[in-house]
């Protein structure tokens, strides 16, 4: 299911605000594709900052089957790029690139604003991040 099917308000029919402004709640599901198409997950939840307001990361599951050993990945924002023609995201990593990344089980959430979790995931995501846009540390 992509963003325009999650519309609930009708926001995407006609000229509305997508998509440099999008509803966070009809982006919950999209799927994460790299550049070659290959399925990384789906976002699971969007996180924002709350001193900045704006969007850190997004959380993205991959692997297992059916929610069973899936693994959990924040992924800062600027590190996926809008795939309007397909209504999907991409992130510029391969799926081993993104086995070996920081993650985290759905039961075992971690501290998002403790600065070493922080620089760890950035530095991972930094080569993947939009230079005209990189995640604050």
């Amino acid at each position: 299911m992509n963003y325009e099917e999650r519309d609930t308000y009708g926001m995407y029919k006609s000229t509305g605000p997508g998509p440099k402004l999008m509803g966070a709640d009809t982006l919950i599901g999209d799927d994460v594709c790299n550049a070659k198409g290959e399925v990384l997950g789906d976002i699971k939840e969007i996180m924002l900052d709350m001193g900045t307001g704006s969007v850190a990361y997004a959380v993205l599951s991959f692997g297992g089957l059916m929610g069973i050993g899936e693994k959990l990945f924040a992924v800062p924002w600027n590190a996926l790029k809008l795939d309007t023609v397909n209504k999907r995201f991409e992130l510029g990593v391969d799926p081993a690139a993104l086995e070996n990344a920081p993650g985290f089980d759905k039961d075992a959430w971690p501290d998002m604003a403790d600065p070493h979790w922080m620089a760890q995931v950035n530095n991972y995501y930094r080569p993947y991040q939009s230079p005209a846009n990189p995640t604050r540390l």
